[in-house]
């Protein structure tokens, strides 16, 4: 049991990078999309998550139509996983503020935390322009992509984003785990190779590193790679749950390993 949670947060912290979020994740987060680093809410960045609902929570109810408002309090919301109410909140604000493209780089970016693909790449789509496209938006694009199976297609948005930000981790991240759910490892290592390498790779673009190496069966590469990240214990404990996944050819959670989604198990920051 301990070996499954132990995964499971692994399996968690390899698939988002995220964003999903932009980049789902590893995708990344909205403010990231929104071209920040992190959400510019009234409170500090390490303060309660669920305080942070409360003191942004107040101020959009104070004036709902603000849209500085509406956006922390949706970051705020999709941050405690509360997501279908982080869209609820964005939905309305790009309703009252048609053009404002945070917003809808937000709104577009909580859909596919909703798993509301389709609809996502239909707002992000708004939320810039050909003549000025925003690298972070691409990649969650490609993530919503990936997530509908059109693999292809997926990877054009994030050579587009490569484009304007060269070799940035998070992008690679996802275009490698792009690869990994059309099971091509050796490309997805490849590539998740040149994220782990660049400056300002995090803790998650070394664990989805890991965990592709892991599928290919170098449980000992992956356990030194996860050290960088977890205790020794629960590092091991990781790799070999893994391994044992792995090694029953027939059982069914070999393949949906593989097939992992990739903006669901983001963190929704």
């Amino acid at each position: 049991m301990r070996q499954q949670s132990s995964l499971a947060r692994l399996l968690a912290s390899a698939a988002l990078t995220a964003i999903l979020a932009a980049g789902l994740g590893g995708c990344q987060t909205m403010s990231d999309i929104t071209g920040s680093i992190s959400p510019k809410t009234s409170a500090s960045a390490d303060s309660d998550p669920r305080r942070e609902v409360e003191v942004t929570g107040e101020r959009y109810r104070a004036d709902p139509k603000n849209a500085e408002a509406a956006l922390a309090y949706g970051q705020a919301l999709r941050a405690t996983a509360q997501r279908s109410q982080a869209a609820a909140v964005l939905e309305q604000a790009t309703i009252a503020h048609p053009g404002d493209k945070a917003l809808l780089a937000a709104y577009g970016r909580a859909l596919v935390d909703n798993g509301n693909f389709q609809q996502a790449l239909d707002v992000l789509g708004r939320a810039h322009s050909p003549e000025n496209p925003d690298w972070r938006i691409l990649s969650v694009q490609g993530t919503a992509f990936d997530q509908l199976g059109r693999h292809e297609e997926a990877r054009r948005y994030y050579a587009g984003a490569l484009k304007i930000a060269p070799d940035e981790p998070s992008v690679l991240s996802n275009l490698g785990l792009s690869y990994v759910l059309s099971k091509d490892l050796p490309k997805a290592e490849e590539v998740l190779r040149r994220a782990y390498a660049g400056a300002g790779a995090d803790a998650r673009v070394r664990q989805n590193l890991a965990l592709v190496v892991g599928l290919q069966g170098r449980f000992a590469e992956a356990e030194q790679i996860v050290r960088a990240d977890l205790p020794a214990d629960e590092a091991a404990a990781n790799v070999a749950y893994l391994k044992q996944m792995l090694s029953r050819k027939d059982d069914p959670r070999v393949g949906s390993a593989a097939k992992m989604p990739l903006a669901s198990l983001s963190r929704p920051e």
